[in-house]
Parts: structure tokens; C-alpha cells; sequence
């Protein structure tokens, strides 16, 4: 049975922090000598939620670095593609980002960060064969999967045709691309970004579906970027493009 949401584990300062504004906080975990985490503590009773002061988070952490806090809460449910790919008329034009089997969870946290930032609509996984929505990428993303909208779905490939057939452009970052990224003045029409895993990139049915191919240009003898680095680029530009090249 597929989860029901993301979230229900956090830690490190920024998510939890995130968390609370949110109202998703049942069980703050503290250390108790941490005296500097005394107003995330009164925000969290505050808020209803129950506190654990415990001697050291470290053993009940699935993060190397949990800051001395983590919590258990209320997972964010998960949005419907429909509602990204057609948002209604008064909304944003889709800008939306969609992962192609990452692996590394603070790679898809880092997306997400950059793309909340770069002003996306909404993010797109796949539920199987990726790196799950951890506590891990919860913290790359510091706080950005409490205001992005995330679609899990089965079928990346399946994506880009639903995609098309709503009348959003497809376009895949590939660094073996002749056209360029940047520039690309169909970014100012309703858009899915697809980014390849780290190594392999797109996988071959996914490549073959969408509308445009795209590289990032790299100056010497670099041939490609970080996943993240890559989307965070890809995001950005959309931005550009959208305010007019500004």
C-alpha cells in the first residue's frame, strides 16, 4: 500500500521549525541540555504537541547531523497531478519538476529547496526504485516540502504523456543536448522539467516521450552536473525566462 504523505519524520532546526509552522508536530524529541531549542519546546506545547527530552537524539535519528531535535508528525498528503498539470485559470502557469529516479535523498531534498525557491508549482517522484521521502531528504530541503506540492507516481514515462496531453511542454535535461537550456522561450509556457538520475540520466521510454531535450553549456573539460545542481539551474531559468529574461 502506497504511504499516505511525506513528512511524518523530521529533524534538524529548519524542517522541524517548518513543521510546527505547519501545525504537523503530535511528538517534539529534545535534548535536554540543549537550552537553545527552549522555544521550539514552547512551540510545540503550544501548539498541543508532546515533548520527549531525551539525552541524546543521535541514536534515534536516521540523520547524521539531527541538531539535537527531530519530531513525529502529521504526514503531508501527497497532490494530484491533475491538479498540477491543470491548475485552473487563475492560477500560476504550470512550472513543474519532475525526477526521474534519483537516488540520493538529499539530492531530491536539494531539488525541492531550489524549486520552491525558483517559484515551481510542484514537484513529481516516482514511488518505486528512488530515494524515498526521508527524514534525510526532508532535511536537505529545509522546509521546502511544507509549501511544494508533491505527486507520487508509478510511471515517469506515463507522466510526460499526460503531460503533453494537457498541454504542458516536456522538456528533459540532457547534457548530450544540441539545444540549450537557456533561453528556451517555450519556458514561458505551461512546463515539466524531467531530470535523469545521478549517472544514467533519463531513462531511455522517458527521453523518447517528451518534446524537447535540453543541455546546460559547460565551459572546459566538464561533461556534466550534480542532479541537484542541474535542476537548480533548470529551475531558475524557467524564472528568467518567465519574468522576461530580467
Amino acid at each position: 500500500m502506497a504511504p499516505a504523505g511525506i513528512g511524518g519524520r523530521v529533524e534538524g532546526l529548519h524542517p522541524v521549525r517548518a513543521a510546527l509552522a505547519a501545525g504537523r508536530v503530535r511528538v517534539l524529541t529534545v535534548e535536554r541540555s540543549r537550552r537553545d531549542l527552549d522555544e521550539l519546546v514552547a512551540a510545540a506545547r503550544t501548539a498541543g504537541a508532546s515533548v520527549e527530552l531525551v539525552d541524546d537524539v543521535r541514536p534515534l535519528a536516521q540523520t547524521e547531523s539531527p541538531q539535537g531535535v527531530m519530531a513525529r508528525a502529521r504526514p503531508i498528503p501527497y497532490a494530484a497531478l491533475e491538479g498540477l498539470l491543470d491548475p485552473g485559470e487563475d492560477a500560476r502557469p504550470p512550472a513543474v519538476v519532475v525526477l526521474d529516479h534519483l537516488e540520493d535523498p538529499r539530492n531530491v531534498g536539494a531539488i525541492a529547496r531550489s524549486a520552491l525557491a525558483a517559484g515551481m508549482t510542484g514537484m513529481v517522484v516516482p514511488n518505486r526504485r528512488a530515494a524515498p521521502l526521508s527524514a534525510l531528504a526532508f532535511k536537505a530541503a529545509a522546509g521546502a516540502f511544507e509549501h511544494l506540492p508533491v505527486v507520487s507516481v508509478s510511471s515517469v514515462a506515463a507522466v510526460a504523456r499526460r503531460a503533453s496531453g494537457a498541454g504542458v511542454w516536456t522538456v528533459g535535461l540532457d547534457p548530450s543536448a544540441a539545444g540549450s537550456l537557456f533561453g528556451l522561450g517555450l519556458l514561458t509556457e505551461p512546463v515539466a522539467l524531467f531530470v535523469g538520475s545521478e549517472g544514467p540520466g533519463l531513462g531511455r521510454l522517458v527521453g523518447e516521450r517528451l518534446d524537447v531535450l535540453a543541455s546546460i553549456p559547460m565551459a572546459g573539460a566538464a561533461s556534466s552536473l550534480n542532479a541537484s545542481v542541474a535542476a537548480a539551474l533548470a529551475c531558475f531559468e524557467v524564472g528568467r525566462v518567465r519574468r522576461g529574461g530580467i
